[in-house]
């Protein structure tokens, strides 16, 4: 049997949901992709979150076991496979960035990143502060406790996805399977966002700094494994 090359709890995640037009998704699909559509249209997340004892191959490396991630990631399909592509990734560990990129080719860059998460008894609040060319902050705050939301459920669409991909140097899609159990959500999510797109995401992306999202959820999260996959296999 396999074994992951990725195991990791994830925790609070915020994810941040917009409407955009495809033409700025559709240059970025590798061969043997196509886009996945929410309710008929194209999406976009940014999603800010806690990884916790992580490890590699099983090892945990010294200075690189906690740490919080931003990125950018739209949604995907490789026939009945559903899946997220990445735009950016941001982390504050130069050496995931380094091996990110050299290795699988992801999009990622280092920037310092801060992670505040509080928990009372009927509330709970993630607040994720980037630094880049200035203070950027994704805070979500909501209910406590978690439920399980419905499958047909908007929340369910936006934070269940098996599958990641990405491209190689050669434009090929490459694939990775994400396993975890289904993640409940806090009710009634609230979003605090101060955050720059041009700054962070570049000018293609400035109609997103006065949009309303299509959804805010914070999901609780848990332990996750990662595997490699052939996309044939």
């Amino acid at each position: 049997m396999a074994s992951p090359f990725l195991t990791a709890r994830w925790e609070h995640l915020a994810l941040v949901s917009y409407r955009v037009d495809e033409s700025l998704l559709l240059p970025r699909l590798p061969r043997g992709l196509e886009l996945d559509r929410f309710e008929g249209r194209a999406c976009v997340s940014l999603v800010a979150f806690m990884f916790r004892d992580t490890r590699l191959r099983g090892i945990r490396i010294p200075g690189h076991v906690t740490f919080p991630e931003i990125n950018l990631r739209f949604y995907v399909r490789s026939g009945e496979r559903r899946g997220v592509m990445f735009i950016r990734e941001i982390v504050g560990r130069r050496a995931i960035s380094a091996v990110a990129r050299s290795v699988y080719n992801e999009p990622y860059i280092t920037r310092r990143l801060y992670a505040n998460v509080r928990e009372h008894d009927s509330r709970v609040e993630a607040a994720y502060t980037l630094h880049d060319r200035g203070l950027h902050l994704i805070g979500v705050n909501a209910h406590s406790p978690p439920v399980l939301p419905a499958e047909d459920s908007t929340e369910h669409w936006f934070k269940e996805h098996q599958w990641g991909f990405g491209v190689d140097r050669k434009g090929y899609a490459l694939a990775y399977e994400v396993r975890h159990p289904k993640w409940r959500v806090y009710p009634d999510a609230q979003l605090h966002l101060d955050l720059e797109w041009t700054q962070v995401y570049g000018p293609e992306w400035a109609m997103l700094q006065d949009a309303e999202p299509v959804s805010v959820v914070l999901a609780e999260g848990s332990e996750v494994e990662v595997f490699p996959k052939a996309i044939g296999s």
